[in-house]
């Protein structure tokens, strides 16, 4: 028994030793970045992280704080108007991404798990296969596709290609909650004489908030962070999005690199991202897990 519980301790504090390992190695970049946000440009390499001592040896908070610390990176960005238009690009096309995939996916969603027709399980599989495409493998056509259609450095064409990899997630998760929902409902409410589509709008989709939660958030993360698309098709300055123009930045100086406004320009786009993950969390995990025991 003795042997059994010191071994038992031995698991554990290896284990809680791995998860404090995991989240070091996950967080210290962030941290990183954040911390050197509010550096000072000359002071970014330094090697003095913490803020000095004081001669008496004490540590000297306040003259850290006051003397190494600056917001000048922060406020170049936002006086740059390549960055607060990006900013604003970047917001119009991941929320219209967001509505436009959950709107569509939903429908096709309900249909798929619930509506009664052939071939449902390989239509399923058909979806979720158009997310296993590298996204390099289809730029050539879809820059063929937005240029037939007019839609080539806009807002709606950037739209349209986010949708490749935002609808199939949104249809594989949605299906599986739809799947996870009691049958009972919808049977009770045909019988009342309730159309497919009135059952859809007014009795399952509000059950399905935790599954528009975390895949909107998802989706909406996608496309905010996405990459390759927007510098392909949004070759002008007023239309580029704000992870081409962060890549894009000169600084003033041509001898030093910005690194210093790379780095508040990378916090300003990522912690409302984090804030919405943390905020929203019981609903991702519910979401993401909702046809885990069910259907």
């Amino acid at each position: 028994m003795k042997k059994q519980s010191t071994k038992s301790i031995a698991l554990r504090g290896l284990f809680y030793l791995l998860v404090v390992f995991l989240l070091v190695f996950n967080l210290f970049p962030f941290l990183w970045s954040l911390y050197s946000s509010f550096r000072p440009s000359n002071q970014l390499f330094s090697s003095d992280i913490l803020p000095p001592f004081s001669h008496d040896g004490q540590f000297d908070l306040g003259y850290g704080i006051a003397n190494g610390l600056t917001l000048d990176h922060f406020r170049s960005i936002f006086a740059d108007p390549r960055f607060v238009a990006a900013l604003i690009n970047s917001i119009i096309v991941s929320g219209a991404t967001v509505l436009v995939a959950l709107g569509l996916g939903s429908i096709c969603a309900y249909a798929l798990g619930r509506l009664p027709f052939r071939f449902k399980g390989p239509v399923l599989y058909l979806v979720l296969t158009m997310t296993m495409f590298p996204q390099i493998a289809v730029l050539s056509g879809l820059f063929m596709m937005l240029q037939t259609l007019g839609l080539f450095n806009t807002q709606p064409g950037l739209i349209l290609t986010y949708l490749i990899f935002t609808m199939p997630f949104t249809i594989w998760v949605m299906t599986q909650y739809f799947r996870s929902l009691p049958k009972e409902l919808e049977e009770a409410a045909y019988v009342d004489g309730a159309s497919p589509l009135k059952v859809f709008w007014e009795i399952l989709l509000p059950l399905t908030m935790p599954g528009l939660v975390s895949t909107g958030l998802l989706a909406f993360i996608a496309a905010w962070n996405e990459f390759l698309f927007a510098l392909t098709f949004m070759i002008t300055e007023p239309m580029k999005t704000v992870p081409v123009v962060i890549s894009q930045f000169s600084g003033v100086d041509p001898r030093q690199f910005p690194w210093g406004e790379i780095m508040a320009a990378s916090m300003v786009v990522t912690v409302p991202l984090v804030i919405l993950v943390l905020i929203f969390q019981y609903r991702i995990v519910e979401g993401l897990t909702a046809g885990a025991v069910k259907g």
